[in-house]
């Protein structure tokens, strides 16, 4: 846990990790069985495939307050549903050029491939996204919805 004692205590960033339900959310249920420490901030959304992830879901997280967002689905080759993984990595890849189009950085987006057996590589995979996000910041967005709370407008973005 020492690695997570850090954290600051005015960010604590918000990472979603949408996980494929066959090989990464079974990780990371190893993980936690085998009582590996990674951080709180990391909240994991189950999808049947990381090919059932578009463009969309990827943006919608970022507009929705998270700082960071990473995909997690089976190895390369290995997918249940034959090429969702590949399809995942292609639409992870194009918005990742989105986010540095309009400005936020395409480096607060990630995509990684494990297997049900990889427990620990999931455990490192929060500590690395959460370590990237500390040295990049909170979104951008996320500073947007705090002037406005500020002001009392509405904080919604739309």
């Amino acid at each position: 846990m020492e690695k997570h004692q850090r954290l600051d205590e005015t960010f604590n960033p918000k990472i979603i990790a949408f996980c494929c339900y066959y090989c990464a959310y079974s990780a990371a249920d190893l993980a936690g069985s085998l009582r590996l420490q990674y951080p709180p901030t990391v909240r994991l959304i189950e999808q049947p495939c990381s090919g059932k992830v578009d463009i969309r879901l990827l943006l919608e997280a970022f507009e929705g307050g998270a700082d960071g967002v990473y995909v997690a689905g089976c190895l390369e080759g290995d997918c249940h549903f034959l090429k969702g993984n590949i399809r995942a990595k292609k639409r992870v890849n194009a918005a990742k050029k989105i986010l540095d189009n309009i400005g936020l950085g395409g480096d607060r987006l990630e995509m990684f491939n494990l297997s049900g057996s990889m427990g620990p590589r999931f455990a490192e995979i929060a500590n690395e996204m959460t370590e990237r996000i500390l040295q990049i910041g909170p979104s951008p967005l996320n500073k947007v919805r705090e002037k406005r709370a500020k002001k009392g407008e509405e904080g919604d973005l739309k």
